[in-house]
């Protein structure tokens, strides 16, 4: 059986649309590097004992979503056990980074967070950052975790990446964005360029 898929897992979280326009939680999505990191207190548990964070200062490249200020620190747990995010520091490495914004220049990022290198992200992807994934904030996309499966509304994409090529991040993550039609319904749509006016069929893979 297929499952809906709203505001999930890494590529799934790109063709869901950048926008997350569901999800309770302030959402950011920045193109950046970090600098440097180091460990700091945010404060103190339920027993008085300090709770450490890892701060990561970073030079944001670009934001593609997000509050008005720049983003210039990012805030993590301290390992992996408790859902931190290890980022390289030294500013060569870029990132494509989504995670909690506030207005005071700061995010906060887990392991459930969308964050990926930005050089292992294809050219489909990088240019549809801009407007192609807003333009799927309405759709939902439908794994397909094994054949049979179908979608059950008109909003939805069926995602075959997993079973044609045992990936997730597969031909469709990459080169494909699954965009709401004039009509309502929601299709897979191949390439970044704009669509024409009058939204021709898509292409499916």
């Amino acid at each position: 059986m297929a499952s809906v898929v709203r505001n999930a897992d890494l590529e799934v979280y790109l063709l869901n649309g950048l926008t997350a326009q569901r999800r309770k939680t302030p959402q950011g999505v920045i193109r950046a590097k970090a600098v440097s990191e180091k460990e700091v207190d945010s404060g103190n548990d339920i027993y008085g004992n300090p709770i450490k964070r890892i701060q990561y200062e970073i030079k944001q490249i670009k934001m593609f979503k997000g509050p008005e200020k720049d983003i210039e620190f990012i805030y993590t747990a301290p390992s992996s056990a408790v859902c931190g995010v290890s980022l390289d520091v030294g500013g060569k490495k870029e990132y494509l980074i989504a995670g909690k914004a506030e207005g005071d220049g700061k995010m906060h990022i887990t392991l459930c967070d969308f964050i990926v290198p930005w050089d292992t992200l294809s050219t489909t992807q990088k240019k549809s950052l801009n407007h192609r994934y807003q333009m799927g904030c309405e759709c939902k996309i439908t794994r397909c975790p094994m054949i049979p499966c179908y979608i059950s509304s008109p909003d939805e994409c069926l995602w075959m990446d997993w079973v044609t090529e045992k990936n997730i991040n597969g031909h469709q993550a990459k080169f494909f964005a699954c965009i709401k039609r004039s009509d309502g319904s929601c299709a897979w749509y191949r390439g970044a360029a704009p669509p024409k006016q009058e939204f021709l069929d898509i292409e499916d893979p």
